[in-house]
Formats: C-alpha cells, structure tokens, sequence
C-alpha cells in the first residue's frame, strides 16, 4: 500500500485518487471544502493559498500529486494556484516529513507553457514562450518544483475530455458547434482515463527510470475541424453556419498553433486506452447509447 496525498482533488484529482484507492493505496483529498469527495478518498480541509491550513498533513507519503485548478481565467487565479499554492504544499511537506525520504511530488502541469503557433511539433525539449499570463503561471510552478529538492516530475497535459467534460459533442449534437476559418489550426487532447492513467504511471516509474518533465497528449494532434466533423458524422447531424473566427477553439487554455508529441511517456512504458481523439469520443458516445437504453 501507497501513501498518496492529492492537492487540489477536484474532476481530476477525483478520478485520480478513487483509480489509486482500487489498487489499494492510501489516499487523501486536500480541498478546501472536501466533505462531497466519495469514499474510500480520506478528506483534508485546507486553503493552498493560506499555509495556517496545510499543517495537518499526513507524516508519511510515498507521492503528492499537485492536481489544483485556478478558480477563474485570470491572473490573480493562476498565481494563487500555481505561485502561492504549490510553494505552500511544498514548504508544508517539509515541515511536515517525519522520515528521510520525501515524496515523490507530480505537478499537473499545462501544454499552455508551449507558444508556438506555426503548427509546429513540440516535446519535452521545445523552447517554452508562453504567449499568455496562464503559461507563465503554470511555467513558474514548474520552476518552483524543480527547485524544491524533491523527487519532482511535471506533467505538461493537453486538453482533457472525458465523462463530466462532453461539451463538444453537445455542441455539434445541438448545432451550435461552427467550423474554424482556420482549417489547419491543431489542437491535443487527452481523455481522463488517459490522464489518470498517465498519472498512476508516473508515480509508479522506478527513480532511475524517471525523467523529470513529460508531455501527456494522446497520439495525434488533431484540427479542430477534423475533429467537428468526425462528431457529426458519428452523430448524424450536419455542422450548420459558416466559419466563424468567435468559434475558435482555444487550445490547452493558449491562442496557439502546435502539434504536441507524448513520444516519451509512451517510450517510458505508459500504453494508452485512447490513443486518438476517435477512441475516446467513441467511447462517451457509447456510454450515453447505454444510458438510454
């Protein structure tokens, strides 16, 4: 059994810490207000921003997944979250380890800290130029991880979908969904089962076999509209409008234009449920099939 703490168990966290609570390990869910998290996950009331409230955490730990979200798009939000807050859980860990070893400490971080807009392919070793507040934040975290003397690995993930996030398919099942003026625009996703899985994996990778910095995106970048009209047709629906640049969709939280690899987590063993966007809509649409039968 694992000692498991989730910072920030929100829809990720969530999912995350009930798929390490089945295999057995010991979880617990720092939120500000927890009492909603589902057993067997053990809650922990806390506020990242105030360190008065991070000094009941557990002793010993064998991971801490940093899994916070910003309340809102702006800036106050993302330096709380991943300014304030992370350097918080970390100095709180320090003050807290009564053994030798400290945890090894995963931080969900963004694709958003990558500024490139030529679609262009980006791993682990791309230069990383945020073009907006939100990349900079997450980019700073990152930095204040690296920094921290712990065992630290950074999980730059693109944009999640998954049971509880169906807009898209909503909006081309209702009609609102509009083709981009931009027919070439990329944009990477990963399903949630993806992500958690991706999570457990990293927190399991041997020491030796880590790499600080992985890029969690499923196997094909993929245009917008390519995606729009797979939907559709999979809906029997037809996209209505013209193309419309209000309907651009924003990529990993950035008004950017990149085709982003996962080349090494999968190499380093992570085999994925999904591997492209076609997998993972198949599968919530089959799930609302089942819901109402």
């Amino acid at each position: 059994m694992r000692h498991i703490l989730i910072a920030g168990c929100g829809w990720l966290g969530t999912a995350l810490g009930l798929a390490l609570a089945r295999r057995g390990d010991a979880v617990w869910g720092l939120r500000r207000h927890p009492s909603g998290l589902p057993p067997p996950l053990q809650p922990i009331a806390a506020d990242l921003a105030d360190p008065a409230t991070l000094t009941a955490l557990p002793s010993t730990l064998d991971a801490v997944v940093f899994a916070a979200a910003p309340e809102a798009s702006d800036e106050p939000s993302y330096e709380r979250t991943y300014v304030r807050g992370l350097a918080n859980v970390l100095e709180a860990l320090h003050a807290n380890a009564l053994t030798n070893r400290l945890p090894r400490v995963v931080l969900l971080s963004s694709t958003s800290v990558y500024g490139q807009s030529g679609g262009e392919w980006v791993d682990e070793s791309s230069a990383t130029a945020p073009n907006d507040f939100r990349g900079r934040f997450v980019l700073r975290g990152e930095s204040t991880l690296s920094e921290s003397g712990f065992p630290a690995i950074a999980l730059r993930l693109g944009g999640l979908y998954g049971p509880g996030r169906e807009s898209l398919v909503d909006a081309v099942r209702s009609g609102r969904a509009t083709l981009s003026p931009e027919p070439n625009r990329f944009t990477n996703r990963i399903h949630l089962d993806d992500a958690v899985g991706a999570i457990v994996h990293l927190i399991d990778l041997p020491a030796e076999a880590a790499a600080r910095l992985y890029v969690g995106v499923d196997h094909e970048p993929a245009a917008r509209n390519d995606v729009l009209r797979w939907l559709a047709s999979r809906l029997g629906v037809a996209l209505t409008g013209a193309p419309v640049a209000a309907e651009r969709e924003r990529d990993s939280r950035g008004d950017t234009n990149k085709r982003c690899s996962s080349v090494r987590l999968r190499h380093s063993g992570y085999r994925f449920r999904y591997p492209t966007y076609r997998e993972g809509y198949e599968a919530i649409l089959d799930a609302r099939a089942r819901a109402r039968a």
